[in-house]
């Protein structure tokens, strides 16, 4: 278990899983203390992945169906390779 520190009483590093699972539920630390509340107010929040610095165009765009399941045969990742391929053909 991580020592505490000295001026807070509060863990000096992060828990880790294995010391919430030995700890009984009274030992666990109270998260609405004023310590965590600005730990938990300085956190960055990050959702899903960073955007890209250049983002594509959602479009609607019809194929016949033999090109279309040509290119969903080839598994994940299918409309990435018909981009690359439209890029190839224009010179792109």
């Amino acid at each position: 278990m991580p020592a505490k520190s000295p001026v807070t009483g509060q863990p000096s590093e992060p828990l880790t899983d294995d010391d919430r699972a030995s700890m009984p539920d009274g030992d666990l630390p109270d998260l609405s203390t004023p310590y965590w509340a600005e730990r938990f107010a300085k956190a960055e929040v990050t959702r899903g992945r960073p955007k890209a610095a250049v983002t594509k165009v959602s479009t609607t765009l019809r194929l016949d169906p033999d090109i279309l399941a040509a290119y969903r045969a080839t598994g994940p990742g299918w409309q990435g390779r018909i981009n690359a391929d439209l890029r190839r053909a224009l010179g792109l």
